[in-house]
């Protein structure tokens, strides 16, 4: 800013520019109280500026020249910087969600609560940039309405053990293309821009001091254009909005119904504002001198007052959480309007005395050296922008990120982790990640393995170490190296709890222990199988005969077989403790001598003359009157027709009725063509 040599004080000018008029303040501080030397005002002379917003970049520019020139000449030398403001109009309040799962019930840290955040904001920015895909934002601040652990509201999650935890919050962002707007505006009349902040910030600095800011209050800056509102609670500043309406509604409401010019309405608005009765003199388009009474105008904009003081209403309760703030302060002319405070407070469901229009009693720690001056709440925001220069002196801050130079909004606290998402640098490459998961069934029952987790994201600035919370400042540079993905998920069949399990079966009256047979998509697998995402593995209960002589390292060809007393084959299923008998094991042995030393003769006779070979013989036999073929064999014996008639021997159902041609039944006697069986269960 301009150093004075006939004051000892560092002078600070600051500029308003609103959608109706621009507003210049000079001044400085001395011992904590801004003294200030010169005022300007200058209204647009055409609509350069609707709702707030710059459409002409070089007439409002010209405007803010004679501002500038105004003050010169009030301080006999030179301006060249200026603090400005964005308007809480251009600012984007995004609504937005996370929730974190862990593995198992942790302890929550900060660190938790910090990535909840920030994949939160995360979030809202996917959410604006899907609506606004075209514009570049900055996130300016972002405030945690609400958190909840494992579902439940909760006020501070620090220290819980948690399986889950979620938080809601409001993220503001401000896009790069008005900022742009109105640093060429303020370029193209000579200035340079030396603070930038947010006009909400600027009321508040004034209108609410730092000790009220544990309390849930609004404020209401109620312009030309737009309602800027700012919310404060537990001494900081919660969220920032915006509805675009405000003064200049009223004022063309005005204009409509009594057939008048704009600014004609303008005067006539501020004399019903200020007059409680009385009659208001002025001409209409047709020439024609009107007198109304105030009271009569007032309630012709009446519909337009309540619509804006509803939708106030209603942007503070949601910004605040879904709930009202415990009181409103209204700075800026738009708010002077009788009844406006009554219906804000209306709508809020809260006491009239609790919505108050702020005005000299917030600018109490102002001295105004300015011939013919009235304190007003039309100064709140210009002075605030001033008085900003000496507290945060919010700016843009241009750092270099991974060889990306990017221009961030100064909030006096920025941190690493702001200009890694300002690039859209990936969440998920912050912190660690885990490796491929594996998701798999069991019987039927899903299943989930997971990957081991990699190494956080590696950060330095300036070639230090550093970390995502490290404070940085203009020309920082940061480097940051994406996290790591762990090994992916790995498990064997082996592995499983349920192949560990055993199955226990009674061979020839003696306790066999067996291990489970389990099969991966139909197929039989060994414990060494590794299992495959979206492999279905059912873990058998039972055996079949063959499988169990099998495992027993017996033939069972050679052996009569029974199941539980029944008759079986290598089909039949052995669940857990059934029984199986066979014939004994010296039997078995004179068995296997006798077909070995046959087998040594028939290779002796091979070599003389070639066996035969014998065909296999189908034949027909009548089973419960039930004509069945039998087939693949040269010979057969009764149990063989087992494996062509269904009849299951594993479910006792009485006595078993077993006749062979009339005869009982000998499970190894000859089976002819046109024998005939009969086989069933009668009651014991």
């Amino acid at each position: 800013m301009d150093n004075t040599q006939s004051r000892n004080e560092t002078l600070v000018f600051g500029l308003d520019i609103g959608t109706r008029s621009i507003v210049g303040v000079v001044g400085y501080m001395e011992r904590n109280r801004f003294k200030v030397i010169a005022m300007a005002e200058q209204k647009h002379e055409t609509r350069a500026m609707l709702d707030g917003q710059i459409h002409d970049i070089y007439k409002v520019g010209d405007t803010i020249r004679k501002v500038k020139n105004s003050l010169e000449d009030q301080l006999e030398r030179e301006l060249s910087d200026v603090c400005i403001a964005a308007a809480g109009r251009v600012l984007k309040t995004v609504n937005s969600s996370a929730e974190y799962e862990f593995e198992e019930e942790t302890r929550v840290t900060q660190e938790h609560i910090y990535s909840l955040n920030l994949l939160a904001v995360e979030n809202a920015h996917n959410k604006i940039n899907e609506k606004e895909d075209k514009a570049r934002f900055y996130c300016v601040g972002n405030t945690p309405i609400r958190y909840q652990l494992n579902g439940y509201d909760i006020n501070n999650l620090e220290g819980h053990k948690a399986s889950k935890i979620s938080v809601e919050l409001i993220a503001t962002f401000l896009p790069e293309e008005v900022v742009d707007g109105l640093y060429e505006a303020v370029e193209y009349a000579g200035l340079n821009v030396a603070s930038l902040t947010l006009e909400p910030i600027a009321a508040m600095n004034i209108a609410i001091p730092e000790q009220y800011r544990l309390l849930n209050i609004g404020l209401v800056d109620v312009g030309a254009g737009t309602s800027d509102i700012c919310l404060t609670k537990d001494g900081c500043i919660i969220a920032y909005g915006m509805i675009p309406c405000a003064g200049d509604e009223i004022t063309e409401c005005i204009a409509k119904t009594y057939l008048v010019d704009f600014n004609t309405a303008e005067k006539i608005k501020m004399s019903a504002s200020t007059k409680k009765k009385g009659l208001v003199t002025f001409k209409d388009i047709m020439g024609i001198t009107q007198k109304v009474d105030a009271l009569e105008i007032r309630n012709a904009a009446a519909d337009v007052v309540n619509a804006m003081a509803k939708d106030v209403a209603e942007k503070i309760i949601e910004l605040n959480g879904g709930k009202p703030v415990n009181a409103v302060f209204v700075v800026g002319g738009g708010g002077k309007i009788p009844g406006y405070t009554e219906r804000v407070a209306d709508c809020l469901g809260i006491p009239h005395q609790r919505v108050a229009v702020r005005g000299e009693e917030v600018l109490t720690a102002v001295d105004f050296q300015v011939d013919n001056f009235k304190k007003d709440s039309l100064y709140v925001t210009p002075v605030g922008i001033c008085t900003n220069y000496y507290t945060q002196k919010n700016n843009f801050v241009f750092v270099t990120v991974n060889k990306e130079r990017i221009k961030l909004y100064d909030t006096s606290n920025l941190t690493v982790v702001d200009a890694v998402m300002q690039i859209g640098f990936p969440n998920e490459k912050l912190f660690p990640r885990r490796g491929a998961e594996i998701n798999f069934t069991v019987n039927g029952k899903s299943r989930l393995v997971r990957g081991s987790a990699g190494e956080g994201a590696v950060v330095t600035l300036n070639g230090r170490p550093a970390n995502l919370h490290t404070p940085i400042e203009q020309n920082d540079i940061i480097v940051v190296t994406e996290s790591t993905v762990g090994e992916p998920a790995s498990i064997t069949i082996g592995q499983l709890e349920e192949f560990n399990s055993q199955i226990t079966f009674i061979v020839n009256d003696k306790t066999i222990v067996c291990p489970r047979f389990a099969y991966v998509n139909g197929e039989l697998k060994s414990e060494f199988y590794d299992i495959n995402d979206g492999d279905k593995i059912r873990m058998e209960n039972f055996y079949t005969v063959a499988q169990l002589f099998e495992f027993l390292d017996l033939d069972y060809k050679t052996l009569n077989v029974t199941v539980n007393n029944e008759p079986a084959d290598k089909n039949t299923k052995v669940y857990e403790n059934f029984t199986v008998r066979t014939s004994s094991l010296e039997e078995y042995n004179e068995n296997i001598m006798a077909s070995e030393k046959l087998q040594e003769s028939e290779e002796t006779d091979d070599k003389v003359a070639e066996e035969p070979v014998i065909q296999p013989l189908d034949i027909t036999i009548t089973v419960n009157g039930q004509s069945v073929v039998l087939s693949g064999k040269p010979d057969y014996i009764v149990v063989d027709l087992f494996q062509f008639y269904p009849f299951d021997l594993t479910m006792v159902r009485g006595n078993l009725v077993f006749l062979h041609n009339g005869n009982d039944a000998d499970y190894s006697s000859p089976l002819n063509d046109g024998d005939v069986i009969e086989l069933r269960w009668e009651d014991k």
